[in-house]
């Protein structure tokens, strides 16, 4: 035990000669002895403990480097920051990793809808729960255009998340809203867009609450189809004696991993909350 090899004090200790060999070269760890004639490194027992230090600390989240400096200045405060540093990188990373288990619990439930979906054209009466909504207004009628500028609204809206700082796992399936008072007219002007999010990640005061409501809906595979759409919902409503109770909205169920000349794979329901004539 007066001086353990290289191997000796990897096996005693858990690690790998490498990891050894590379605290050497950073000078986190040398050894207490090197042979000047073989160049063999011989290591004292008691360098345990601060190889024990070093694994401690980097399963606290500590780098190397940083390691290496709180071991050489040996003040605890310093060591204290550190650590508090730490968590609050641990809790950001936990917050990431939230963001993408509901990204794909959000993308899996997008499917799972589309698949048990009726088919297009589809007219149906659904109730639906309450939704949260981030909305912004573009300031134009993306009915008087195509789906490139749908592209330049969702830039818009992407610009907006961040500056809100809206995780961007809700940044798929954006929908869109035309007004009460316009549909009634058949008068397509809107120039809102926006995303359904959960009050978890989203505050309140950046969303408006849909309440829950019973909606005439009909199911769309193609962005151009949406004007003729709604025109046969409106005519349904005329014909049932329905009562139009809010505004329509344009909700992608589902963004396709499908692209045909670059254009989104969506699949629409088009809704219209309504109070049915019992």
């Amino acid at each position: 035990m007066d001086k353990l090899s290289i191997g000796q004090m990897a096996k005693l200790n858990h690690v790998s000669k490498q990891t050894l060999r590379y605290y050497d070269k950073i000078k986190l760890l040398e050894p207490d002895i090197v042979d000047e004639k073989t160049g063999y490194r011989y290591y004292s027992i008691k360098q345990s403990a601060r190889l024990d230090m070093i694994q401690y600390m980097k399963s606290t989240g500590m780098t190397l480097k940083d390691i290496k400096k709180q071991l050489d200045c040996n003040e605890s405060q310093s060591v204290k920051d550190m650590l508090k540093q730490n968590i609050m990188e641990i809790d950001a990373q936990i917050r990431e990793l939230e963001y993408q288990k509901r990204a794909v619990e959000r993308t899996l439930k997008s499917y799972e809808r589309y698949e048990g979906s009726p088919p297009d054209g589809t007219i149906t009466i659904e109730n639906i729960e309450k939704r949260q909504m981030y909305c912004i207004d573009s300031g134009m009628n993306f009915y008087d255009h195509g789906i490139d500028f749908y592209e330049m609204l969702l830039r818009k809206l992407k610009k907006n998340m961040i500056y809100d700082k809206i995780p961007q796992i809700y940044f798929c399936n954006a929908g869109t809203i035309l007004r009460q008072e316009n549909l009634e007219k058949r008068y397509f002007y809107s120039s809102e867009v926006f995303v359904f999010v959960d009050n978890d990640y989203v505050p309140n005061d950046l969303t408006i609450s849909i309440p829950a409501n019973t909606y005439l809906c009909i199911y769309c595979d193609e962005f151009e189809k949406e004007k003729e759409y709604i025109n046969r919902l409106l005519d349904e409503v005329s014909d049932k004696g329905y009562i139009i109770s809010g505004d329509y909205i344009c909700e992608v169920l589902a963004e396709l991993p499908f692209l045909e000349e670059d254009e989104r794979g969506m699949f629409l329901r088009l809704q219209i909350p309504i109070e049915l004539n019992l």
